[in-house]
């Protein structure tokens, strides 16, 4: 349990680690590649240790050089049989995107996770990988781990895919198509959510050497016969990680800047500085850093199906707001590390905030938020989130804190730290 202490912070800049979606994306190319490549600024955390021991399985050769600096000698497209399950956490981007890795093998492997990892979806990426004649099944029956993957057919070709839950299941055939004898032709039923990661995917294989088309919003091209070139790597902060400290902006009313951004980046969720904006802040966008500092909050009327991992922060912002704040289009939160949707929803109302949900929405009616004993459903992203209004208000307890080593393990002593 943490007990939040109320702060008066002054208007200051933080450095947050490397982004998760690029570190995982960045160290599974390079084990793809046939040579070595160095990778720097790589977040350190369970999800990213779930994907290094897999990739080590799968017989990449991975070594710690000095702190958040890898390097990788990669297998060359060819995973090494493993002859034990592969055990990847809650980690959900582990499990999709080596799910495809695993594909490009001779030899069988079973991934697994904890209890909700195995209650996470993933038959639209089975089904896709089982069109490409590659046997992959739920040894479950219910679609969702634990899988069992072998590959043995690279011919590559047509095939559909269902990413209305995760645009994850796209990036993990993506990553792979590349290595197929006649590449990939990948057709969607409807637009990916989460897209701005697609966009990621593809730009991290450009900076290996691989070639990836998107034709239109639902169909997507990757030649065959392509290699992954080794090179030397830097991994940007993680954005959705910056969000946490642009709400504490907006809710002290304090110039918080976030340094070494690139205002270009394609993480998808710098929309974030955006929403906030449009929520009465104010934004400071230099050439390395980004603020955002509270004034008067109103509510807003937002689609988030682009930015999911920002709801959380967002829905906390907005309880501050005066007026009701909708947030849409986020059906697929009900499917991540806990039902995002319920989790806001419920800890929201305990601090004396009116909070109407539906399937795929969430309605958030500013007020005076209370003191409350936060529970967090071992969501990294729920006890982060939440930690911001302690800062203005008594009696906010976080229980499990330290789920946050999923994906920011310095969270708490960067957040201790901001100064007063």
């Amino acid at each position: 349990m943490k007990q939040i202490t109320q702060k008066n912070i002054k208007n200051q800049a933080v450095v947050i680690p490397g982004s998760k979606s690029i570190s995982h994306r960045m160290m599974i190319c390079a084990s793809l590649s046939n040579g070595t490549s160095n990778i720097k600024n790589l977040l350190q955390s369970d999800d990213i240790k779930h994907t290094i021991d897999a990739l080590k399985q799968m017989g990449a050769d991975i070594d710690q050089v000095k702190g958040t600096h890898y390097r990788v000698a990669g297998f060359g497209g060819n995973p090494k049989p493993c002859n034990k399950d592969i055990y990847l956490g809650n980690s959900g981007t582990s499990m999709r995107l080596l799910a495809g890795v695993a594909a490009l093998g001779n030899t069988g492997y079973t991934l697994t996770g904890d209890q909700r990892m195995c209650e996470r979806p993933i038959v639209e990426l089975l089904d896709a990988l089982t069109g490409l004649k590659i046997c992959a099944k739920s040894e479950n029956k219910k679609g969702t781990p634990p899988v069992y993957i072998q590959g043995g057919n690279r011919a590559g070709g047509s095939v559909k895919i269902d990413c209305s839950k995760s645009s994850q299941f796209l990036s993990s055939i993506l990553m792979i198509g590349a290595l197929m004898k006649n590449g990939l032709d990948i057709f969607l039923d409807s637009p990916p959510v989460s897209s701005p990661y697609v966009d990621l995917t593809i730009d991290i294989m450009k900076k290996f050497t691989i070639k990836a088309h998107q034709i239109s919003n639902m169909h997507y091209q990757v030649p065959g016969q392509q290699s992954y070139l080794q090179g030397n790597f830097f991994v940007e902060p993680d954005l959705s990680n910056a969000g946490y400290f642009w709400a504490i902006g907006a809710v002290t009313g304090k110039m918080i800047f976030v340094k070494n951004i690139n205002k270009n980046s394609l993480q998808g969720d710098l929309k974030q500085i955006k929403i906030l904006e449009q929520m009465g802040c104010i934004l400071k966008i230099e050439d390395t850093q980004i603020g955002v500092c509270g004034g008067p909050l109103k509510a807003v009327d937002v689609d988030m199906s682009d930015t999911p991992d920002a709801v959380p922060a967002i829905a906390v912002v907005a309880s501050f707001a005066k007026g009701k704040t909708r947030i849409t289009n986020i059906k697929h939160l009900r499917q991540k590390e806990c039902d995002r949707i319920d989790a806001v929803s419920s800890q929201l109302m305990k601090m004396g905030i009116i909070v109407k949900q539906g399937e795929d929405f969430l309605e958030i009616t500013g007020g005076n938020p209370k003191g409350a004993r936060i529970e967090t459903f071992n969501d990294h992203r729920i006890a982060m989130a939440f930690s911001i209004p302690g800062l203005i208000i008594p009696g906010i307890e976080i229980e499990n804190e330290t789920c946050v080593e999923k994906s920011f393990p310095n969270y708490w002593d960067i957040f201790d730290s901001l100064l007063t």
